[in-house]
């Protein structure tokens, strides 16, 4: 356990090792635009950049965190950070569409280190609510970097051309390289709970996500952590088509898209002054009864002809403020149901919240979306299988002879 004086340099790292990888995802998106005709290909090309960086994000995590439970978590986030960075300066080089497809590939494959081994550390350096203080303050700074790192793309974008992003994310990797190195300690691989030191690492991950896969309580955790990122993901993917029907034009879709965001820090905040005095499980029950309160007043509104851009938006920043309560303390209950096994369990919640999301922006495809009602409604049925899933936590925890 880090000394008091040096929490919070220790948790600053931390939370900058988890941003990089969405920081990366999302900073080259405005010039994504142009790419088609920089490139001569057509958007559905270009959006390979993207879809080849979330898989490989996604996939990758699978590998990271067993290998940071087995190597130890330093050594593992160095070398993909290294990764991130020679994919970033075969991006900023690329002179084709392919290799800065395969560079996004090799980017996100070595950005996934960051967001698995940093959840990871928190599990082996923080215990309790402290724990769970250090998952929303996250949660808190996560929700700011999406908006931001646009911004921020699109300036460079403009005043200095497309690959200036990936310029700054190679030397944003180097930084961070630096900042692990000096500012992490080597933590010394996990001891295992088997014999899985005398097997190869391979079978060691199998054997890592096999006992997960047996582990009831992790299941129901992680279950209420993929439905809260699909019913976010859904929104995000339909209501740019839901303001249009309204008359809300690009310009203005951003403006109201920062409902949840920013109801989310929000959440994250109280979740950190709460969680101490109230618990985990009561805190997360508490985000799902906002979280469904939210989208039932949407739906009732809808129901009522209140077809406004502020009648969907307001509503929505309730179930914002619920996702900050459910996200930390999900997220800590996963990597606290087998510590011994907390690199593959992030890596698990990794991959699902990456999954069920990818899910839902297509699903949401379906269905037509003049007006709130059907995505209301579609992002309710995430949720009520979220809620389903915190009941069987709250039976588990009001039964502890069940196996866990």
């Amino acid at each position: 356990m880090a000394p008091p004086s040096h929490r919070g340099l220790l948790v600053a790292n931390l939370i900058a090792q988890l941003a990089f990888g969405l920081l990366a995802m999302t900073i080259c998106i405005p010039s994504m635009q142009e790419w088609g005709a920089l490139f001569g290909a057509g958007q559905p090309r270009v959006q390979l950049a993207f879809s080849g960086y979330v898989i490989a994000y996604g996939l990758l995590q699978l590998v990271y965190g067993p290998l940071s439970d087995r190597l130890g978590r330093r050594r593992v986030l160095l070398a993909g950070l290294a990764l991130a960075g020679a994919g970033s300066v075969w991006a900023a080089l690329s002179t084709t569409l392919d290799g800065l497809i395969a560079a996004r590939v090799l980017q996100g494959g070595g950005a996934a280190a960051g967001m698995v081994i940093a959840r990871a550390l928190v599990q082996d350096l923080f215990e309790g609510a402290e724990r769970t203080r250090v998952m929303a303050w996250i949660g808190m700074a996560m929700g700011t970097v999406p908006p931001t790192s646009a911004i921020i793309g699109g300036m460079l974008h403009v005043r200095l051309g497309w690959q200036a992003s990936f310029v700054l994310i190679a030397l944003l990797s180097v930084v961070l390289m630096a900042a692990a190195w000096f500012g992490l300690q080597a933590q010394p691989p996990v001891p295992p709970v088997s014999d899985a030191a005398a097997r190869p690492w391979w079978r060691a991950m199998q054997a890592s996500y096999a006992q997960l896969a047996q582990a009831p309580l992790f299941l129901l955790h992680v279950t209420v952590l993929a439905m809260t990122s699909a019913t976010f993901y859904a929104f995000l993917g339909a209501a740019p088509l839901v303001l249009g029907s309204y008359g809300v034009g690009p310009d203005g879709v951003g403006w109201y898209i920062g409902s949840i965001p920013l109801a989310y820090i929000g959440g994250n905040f109280i979740t950190s002054r709460l969680v101490s005095r109230t618990g985990d499980f009561r805190v997360m029950l508490l985000g799902q009864l906002l979280a469904l309160g939210g989208l039932l007043l949407t739906i009732a509104l809808a129901l009522a002809g209140h077809h406004t851009a502020l009648a969907f938006a307001l509503p929505l920043a309730v179930l914002g403020v619920g996702h900050g309560f459910l996200m930390p303390t999900a997220l800590a209950g996963t990597i606290a149901v087998l510590p011994a096994l907390a690199g593959a369990a992030a890596a698990v919640a990794g991959l699902l919240q990456q999954v069920s999301g990818a899910f839902a922006g297509w699903a949401v495809g379906l269905v037509p979306h003049a007006g709130a009602l059907n995505l209301a409604l579609m992002m309710l049925g995430f949720t009520l299988l979220g809620a389903c899933a915190q009941w069987g936590i709250g039976r588990m925890r009001a039964a502890p002879q069940r196996l866990r």
